[in-house]
């Protein structure tokens, strides 16, 4: 491997972009700096890595995937998830109270599974097995996966501090937190977070209600539909012209300066990864009442939208407690933002952004538009993902209109990025031997039931206009 070099003052680091340096504070962390020779070594030792910096469509194989009786441990453990269910199932009769529309789930927070069988018929006739979309687009409050992970940390923050209070006791009816008294003890902290638009959604809409006073600090990429629903749900939304990196380092500095303050981090959170794999967990109930099996004769694969790789890698890790190795979970990432795949594939994980690779970030996939993996998430995923393939954004809009077309479901560009995932997987089942004919596949639809109907047109004559 070439050299590489990192600068660091105390607090401060420098981090080098190009010819210019940028400071950030308050995150020791070291950001190592890249030279051309390091570059090289990288695409002779990883095949793939000129494809990518080329902006090409790619498939990773994950040379690090482990059979679960052969992972020794990791940070988390299946009682987590079910511990965070329990959390779920506490503030039930508070979300069912401030939020109508999940009265008919009685306060729980969830998506239906829906076969899309005009979809594949019309466009994959010759995949093998049934091909079902996880409609996390249609998650009520936030309508995107984040709802899951997002409000799980603001609730779990919230309990946290009523207990301290001795406001509160796990066996109480959490209605109480709908009170005035509690929205009054909550408007003396404050919650920040850095977001590309459907994490900031989730956490400023849940905090707003709770009483608790929120900041999102919003990339560039994040949709400004997004920045003005925030603000009507009553955040405070700050802007930023750089990506997600500078508006997570920003939210993270101002918010950790309030003793009172507590910052959602989307590079490094357990919580958020936590409440995302409670998803697991309904997922195998609602695979339960389709009578749908999964063992090794009858195989499933999850095909996840990916960005920071908080929620697709707590997903996985819930779906491979609950399924162990008879689930093939895959990530999905613009050709322009992979870093997850170059985290793991280089083994660098968060210390490497796509930058450091001449790649611009810039994605109309918003919620995917990440330079920098997350720290904790990453480190999980790697024994558990079992690839990554990349996915140009015209790609993203064709697959959008298709869906509207043949099953009339509506989804942001970033969360089709699934729905070609059985094409991909080619050489994953020819490696593992594994007969498809049985298989069970699902793409997680990841957001879009929020969006304002004319940006939903523009992006569905868009996807029209390239098939």
């Amino acid at each position: 491997m070439g050299e590489s070099s990192f600068i660091m003052f105390g607090d401060m680091i420098s981090c080098c972009e190009g010819n210019n340096i940028r400071n950030e504070s308050k995150k020791k962390v070291f950001i190592i700096v890249y030279n051309q020779q390091a570059l090289n070594d990288w695409q002779h030792q990883i095949p793939i890595m000129k494809d990518i910096m080329n902006l090409n469509p790619v498939l990773w194989l994950n040379p690090k995937l482990k059979n679960m009786n052969e992972i020794a441990s990791l940070p988390l453990e299946g009682e987590d998830i079910k511990k965070a269910e329990l959390l779920w199932q506490r503030f039930a009769p508070f979300l069912e109270n401030e939020f109508p529309e999940t009265a008919d789930t009685k306060g729980m927070i969830e998506s239906p599974l829906k076969r899309i069988d005009h979809m594949k018929e019309k466009y994959f006739s010759d995949m093998e097995g049934a091909l079902y979309l996880k409609c996390d687009h249609a998650l009520p409050i936030a309508g995107s996966i984040k709802a899951r992970g997002g409000i799980y940390e603001v609730l779990q923050h919230a309990e946290n501090l009523a207990l301290e209070a001795g406001l509160v006791q796990k066996n109480d009816d959490y209605m109480k937190f709908s009170s005035k008294s509690f929205k009054s003890f909550f408007s003396q902290y404050s919650i920040g977070v850095g977001s590309t638009g459907n994490l900031g959604l989730s956490i400023g809409v849940i905090s707003a209600k709770l009483g608790f006073n929120v900041s999102v600090y919003m990339s560039v990429d994040a949709k400004q539909w997004k920045k003005d629903l925030l603000r009507k749900k009553g955040a405070h939304v700050l802007e930023f012209q750089g990506d997600f990196s500078e508006a997570i380092s920003a939210g993270r500095e101002q918010t950790m300066a309030d003793p009172k303050g507590y910052f959602v981090d989307d590079e490094d959170s357990e919580n958020l990864f936590l409440g995302y794999s409670v998803a697991a967990l309904r997922l195998k109930e609602q695979l339960y009442r389709e009578n749908i099996t999964v063992d090794a004769d009858h195989p499933l694969f999850v095909y996840l939208p990916c960005g920071v790789g908080g929620s697709p890698g707590g997903i996985t890790f819930g779906l491979k407690q609950v399924f162990g190795d008879h689930v093939h979970c895959f990530f999905a990432e613009p050709t322009h933002s992979p870093s997850v795949l170059i985290g793991l594939a280089t083994r660098e994980m968060d210390r490497v952004s796509v930058q450091d690779f001449g790649i611009d970030n810039r994605t109309e996939a918003d919620g995917l538009a990440v330079g920098r993996p997350s720290r904790f998430a990453t480190a999980i995923s790697d024994q558990l993902v079992s690839g990554i393939y990349t996915i140009e954004d015209k790609e993203l809009y064709r697959l959008l209109a298709m869906l509207a077309d043949t099953e009339k479901i509506y989804l942001e560009p970033s969360a089709t990025a699934g729905i070609t995932g059985h094409r991909q997987i080619e050489p994953y089942v020819r490696e593992h031997a594994i007969e498809l004919s049985n298989a069970t596949h699902i793409a997680w639809a990841t957001g879009g039931s929020l969006v304002p109907e004319k940006d939903m047109e523009i992006f569905y004559n868009k996807g029209k206009r390239l098939i």
